[in-house]
């Protein structure tokens, strides 16, 4: 079952989460093998106790400027329950200043940590910039920042 020599396997996806009750048996033939998982989500779903006594998460809700509704992007609920779980860190794309705001808000509402900021950009000189404007708003919030290394690398390249 296990081809690769991989200390950590990343499920990934749309949302990987939807499917929480078929993820435990591939988890635990994982885990069984000495692999540790990560599961990458948004926070809208609640993967059960099960499954987060096994894994850890990366938490990515969207905010405001994704142009989701609150109601569907965010879930009080699973994200503290994702944050209490002690096996979540939690990733937000950030576009400005009303998204900084937003953020602080979540964070000083729901007790999330940690966090990581990136900034949204598809160009070089945006992620730069970005990464400038984050700087300052990420250390005053106690925020780990972090860079699009991908768009870095290749641009808007897709493929790599």
């Amino acid at each position: 079952m296990l081809a690769r020599d991989a200390d950590l396997v990343v499920i990934t996806g749309g949302e990987p989460l939807i499917q929480h009750r078929r993820l435990l048996p591939l988890i635990a033939a994982l885990t069984a093998e000495g692999r540790r998982v990560e599961i990458e989500t948004n926070g809208t779903v609640y993967p059960g106790a099960a499954v987060a006594a096994r894994v850890s998460f990366n938490v990515s809700p969207k905010l405001a400027s994704s142009g989701v509704p609150a109601g569907r992007r965010i879930r009080p609920g699973v994200l503290r329950s994702l944050r209490d779980s002690g096996n979540a860190v939690f990733k937000f794309v950030i576009s400005g200043g009303a998204d900084i705001a937003e953020l602080a808000g979540l964070q000083a509402e729901l007790g999330l940590g940690p966090i990581w900021v990136m900034p949204q950009g598809v160009t070089e000189s945006g992620v730069l910039a970005g990464l400038r404007a984050l700087a300052g708003p990420a250390l005053e919030h106690g925020w780990n920042l972090t860079t699009r290394l991908h768009v870095l690398l290749w641009g808007d390249e897709r493929g790599h």
